[in-house]
């Protein structure tokens, strides 16, 4: 399957990856690139269209990030969003200038026809202090609000429109359906970037990349190793190794999740280390949480590098299939394809000599597209619909000495949070609910007769689109008293239940 790109050109906005995914929700598959990419670059990725993000920058200060005004000459269908819009109409020969009135935050728009927007309002989310008020010509003026003369313009015929508010913020209710009559309509894009396409590209991509080659991957149980694992089983049958670690800082039932669920789903070979009393011994008598982080994953390094060293047994293997989603290749940068497992995946210990070519099928996906592939290649829910988990486990949501005691509270606890959210019909609603134990703190309560003096229990259900900002879930009233109740009398540790309701920033969604 051929793809052509729709291309969201990057001023410095805090949005690009967001439009990027609204795209995406589209059914277009979507890129971001610099705004100082040539009009040469861009032509040679032979783009479906183009969309020119916001960014914090006037169109006239002297810094001000500019776009090759080649680009346009290119006949490639464009669509520009806040200081896009306003540099779109700044190369067309339109006028932008400050009218002083700042508009920032939640707007009426009034609508005046065009291609782009139904009803004679909209409600949208603005973020401008200069405004275009001229459109280029041959571009129909199709909106304006108390701040903008022009908050919208189009040209139907060169398949180029744009507006001064954020279609892409859920702030902006129709902004999304904006975007589709671009892309679909003005631009006359087909809606072809599903979860059985990506799926059936991606397998015959890795089907080109490994050839006849081996490749192992390192199963975490979390949802982007596991599809990562399952396209490249699909591409290459049993000449795909999968290798676990089971450092006994697991949730309750993961190992056996792994073990029965993903190797009934998908066929794959998959190797299990036991090491729980390596870790545990490892993390004896420590506290302090970086410190913490650090003994996890020193084991860690020894651990994987004892099974990878069993998978390689009796074969050349060339490939280490790896979880990269699109999200860590803009913040990253573009990466050479090749990688010394030793400097590049924290696994000391093995041959210097011992160089793996990354396999990242999911290099191009966002996590709801991921999802939406593993459910197309047949992984159950319990897997694709699985809340992120930190690489240390539990290990970090223990505040205090980790010992196999407390891990087992934490599970049970854990284990029963995560239960009657399901039952709830909450998982679609929450990014994660971690549980925490204040392992180091024993408060008073009272349980029949007697007194206790029983561990606290903390959940933190947050909700979020990518965690880089997060608020807390406001779960119903009922299903908390639920929860409490449970791991109150289901576990005998604990008699006390509190509710973290602190959003990212300030607080982190992990607590240590």
């Amino acid at each position: 399957m051929s793809i052509q790109p729709v291309l969201v050109v990057d001023f410095g906005a805090q949005y690009a990856q967001l439009i990027a995914r609204r795209v995406r929700e589209a059914n277009l598959y979507s890129e971001v690139i610099p705004h100082t990419a040539s009009a040469e670059e861009i032509k040679a990725k032979n783009p479906a269209a183009l969309v020119l993000s916001g960014g914090p920058s006037s169109v006239y200060a002297e810094d001000a990030p500019k776009l090759d005004p080649a680009v346009f000459e290119l006949g490639v269908p464009v669509f520009g969003i806040c200081y896009g819009f306003q540099t779109m109409a700044n190369a067309l020969g339109g006028t932008v200038e400050p009218t002083g009135v700042r508009e920032y935050g939640r707007t009426e728009m009034s609508v005046e026809g065009g291609q782009l927007h139904e009803g004679e309002t909209n409600t949208v989310w603005m973020s401008h202090s200069d405004s275009v008020t001229k459109a280029p010509e041959g571009f129909t003026v199709t909106a304006s609000s108390p701040g903008a003369p022009v908050a919208a313009f189009e040209n139907v015929g060169k398949k180029m429109a744009g507006v001064q508010y954020h279609p892409e913020v859920g702030h902006s209710p129709e902004g999304q359906a904006v975007l589709e009559r671009f892309l679909h309509g003005v631009a006359g894009l087909q809606p072809t970037w599903t979860a059985e396409n990506i799926a059936e590209k991606l397998i015959n991509d890795v089907k080109e990349q490994v050839g006849d080659g081996h490749a192992i991957c390192g199963l975490s149980g979390g949802v982007d190793s596991a599809v990562a694992a399952a396209i490249v089983q699909r591409a290459i049958g049993d000449r795909l190794t999968c290798v676990f670690v089971d450092h006994g800082l697991l949730r309750k039932y993961e190992r056996e999740q792994v073990e029965k669920d993903f190797v009934e789903a998908t066929g794959a070979k998959l190797i299990t280390v036991h090491e729980a009393d390596a870790f545990l011994s490892k993390l004896a008598g420590v506290t302090e949480p970086e410190a913490k982080r650090k003994a996890i994953g020193a084991e860690f390094i020894r651990s994987f590098e004892r099974a990878v060293a069993q998978a390689m047994e009796g074969h050349d293997v060339e490939f280490l299939v790896q979880g990269t989603l699109y999200p860590d290749v803009v913040e990253s940068g573009e990466g050479s394809g090749t990688a010394n497992i030793k400097s590049h995946h924290n696994v000391g210990g093995l041959p210097d000599d011992v160089e793996f070519k990354l396999v990242e099928p999911l290099r191009l996906l966002f996590k709801d597209e991921v999802r939406a592939v593993g459910r197309e290649l047949g992984l159950p829910e319990v897997i694709v619909g699985r809340q992120p988990f930190p690489g240390p486990g539990l290990g970090i949501r223990i505040i205090g000495e980790v010992t196999e005691e407390r891990l087992d509270i934490l599970r049970d606890a854990d284990y029963i949070a995560r239960e009657e959210l399901t039952r709830a019909g909450l998982d679609d609603e929450i990014w994660q609910c971690p549980v925490v134990l204040l392992a180091d703190v024993r408060s008073v309560g009272v349980q029949g007769d007697g007194r206790t003096y029983g561990h606290p229990i903390v959940l933190r259900p947050v909700s979020s689109e990518d965690a880089m900002t997060a608020d807390w879930s406001r779960i119903p009233y009922d299903v908390l008293e639920k929860i409490s109740t449970r791991i109150t009398n289901e576990v005998k540790e604990v008699n006390r239940v509190v509710l973290d309701v602190t959003s990212k920033p300030p607080g982190t969604i992990e607590w240590e």
